[in-house]
């Protein structure tokens, strides 16, 4: 039998600092990893990531950038073992999935780093699956 993983959503939020004040003091969340455009929260065991939505020359209203990729908001995805995320990524390449961030290691060397990948599904709907290197970095600073 398979332990559950945690699960990750990526929301849009109008302002950053009133949502993140509600995510870490009225409900609780221990914020974790965080930049100008999103913060990392953990939602009762879950990765829970808010993504401010504003249009400038770097931030669409659909995409922050995230390590040097376009990250498409809203998403959501799985947070795998590292083994099964590597096995999956094949899997996806063998039937030609159209990525959108290619299987990769973000924040290399870095606390979180996570093995990650984007694509849609035939609806639009962005997904994202991930792995970390170390999961106790799951909600690290």
């Amino acid at each position: 039998m398979s332990t559950l993983r945690p699960f990750h959503l990526a929301i849009p939020v109008d302002s950053l600092e009133p949502s993140r004040t509600f995510y870490r003091e009225t409900l609780g969340c221990e914020e974790g990893r965080s930049s100008e455009h999103w913060v990392d929260f953990n939602f009762f065991g879950h990765q829970l990531v808010i993504h401010i939505k504003e249009v400038s020359e770097e931030i669409s209203a659909n995409n922050n950038p995230v390590d040097g990729k376009e990250v498409p908001i809203p998403h959501f995805g799985v947070i795998l073992t590292m083994e099964v995320f590597e096995s999956f990524a094949e899997r996806l390449r063998n039937k030609e999935i159209e990525f959108i961030i290619e299987p990769y290691i973000r924040f290399k060397g870095k606390t979180g780093e996570q093995a990650t990948m984007f694509f849609k599904d035939p609806s639009g709907n962005a997904l994202e699956f991930k792995a970390f290197k170390n999961l106790d970095q799951l909600f690290a600073h």
